[in-house]
């Protein structure tokens, strides 16, 4: 196991070099800088300035050596200072927002795991069964619905409508005049829709791949041996059937970790959300290099330990693959 986790982790390190060097070139020939930005509406602004902010940052230099003078401070943990009005450190950015968006996505992928197991094994139970339609009608109702649309009917429903729930940020206005218990009840009232809308889309697919997975598995032979023997149904299911099927979903929520990354961007941007996907969006439309290279760097190493520790549970649940 040690032998197989050492080869796994000495193959993220080229494959986080080459990420960093395609995103560090690809934002670098989209149009437009982040002196733009500062000069532009400025009419005091003269080619000298730009020159100056440009020799100040780095930016006069050719790609390959702003890449080199980049990598070299990154190795030690330097991310440089953010290039936009807030001229504070990257690193600093990115720990104020890092934890927020690591606490939504966690919390919608236990809730999506909490639902799509379940629910995938009675499907299974029960094929083309009355309540395996309902699921099924779910499923592409999940699927047909975009992230955004959806959150904003519920905005509308249970915040605006039926005022339920905030629509915005993670806190109330009064949050420090409020007791500790009403502290935790504010908070958990500002993630129900965030959360819920994160988890609703990865809950329908992840739901129907283990349906999937359960039916394949159930007629392998050892499960029609398993009730040769006069096993119960409930320890076919549960006991030989089900620690099978979940390899494929293992895989499966590995590779869903860039898209709840991804999909951060548009709720964390929806919700007023102060998370890494909000700090990622106004980065771009900033050209702010440095904040930008930076969440793109934390995300890829998050989703490259997202899929070493699929890695990792698949050759627990397979112990064949620990001889490879």
């Amino acid at each position: 196991m040690i032998a197989y986790l050492s080869r796994r982790l000495l193959g993220l390190v080229p494959l986080l070099l080459g990420i960093t060097l395609i995103s560090f070139m690809v934002i670098h020939v989209a149009p437009g800088s982040p002196m733009d930005l500062l000069t532009d509406m400025n009419p005091d602004a003269s080619p000298e300035l730009r020159d100056r902010l440009a020799e100040h940052w780095g930016l006069d230099e050719p790609l390959p050596v702003q890449y080199a003078m980049w990598l070299k401070r990154v190795v030690v943990g330097d991310f440089g200072n953010s290039l936009s009005r807030d001229p504070r450190p990257v690193i600093d950015k990115v720990a104020e927002a890092l934890p927020v968006t690591l606490v939504l996505n966690l919390m919608s992928l236990c809730l999506v795991m909490a639902a799509a197991i379940p629910i995938g094994v009675y499907s299974a139970t029960h094929p083309y069964s009355r309540s395996d339609r309902v699921a099924t009608v779910f499923v592409f109702l999940g699927f047909a619905m975009p992230t955004f649309w959806l959150a904003l009917l519920c905005m509308m429903l249970f915040g605006v409508e039926l005022a339920w729930l905030p629509v915005s940020g993670l806190q109330s206005l009064d949050y420090d005049s409020l007791g500790p218990w009403d502290k935790v009840l504010d908070r958990a009232r500002h993630l129900v829709l965030p959360v819920s809308i994160a988890a609703i889309t990865s809950l329908a697919g992840m739901s129907r791949y283990m349906r999937s997975s359960m039916l394949e598995v159930f007629r392998q032979d050892y499960v029609t041996t398993a009730r040769a023997k006069g096993l119960s149904e409930r320890v076919v299911v549960y006991r030989h059937a089900l620690r099978n099927a979940m390899l494929p979903v293992i895989t499966l929520l590995g590779l869903s970790v860039p898209g709840l990354i991804g999909g951060s961007v548009i709720f964390e941007t929806i919700f007023a959300i102060p998370g890494m996907g909000r700090l990622f969006y106004n980065s771009v439309m900033g050209r702010d290099y440095t904040v930008v290279m930076g969440v793109l760097v934390i995300g890829a190493v998050l989703t490259l330990l997202g899929n070493l520790l699929a890695d990792v549970s698949y050759a627990i649940a397979d112990p064949r693959l620990r001889r490879r």
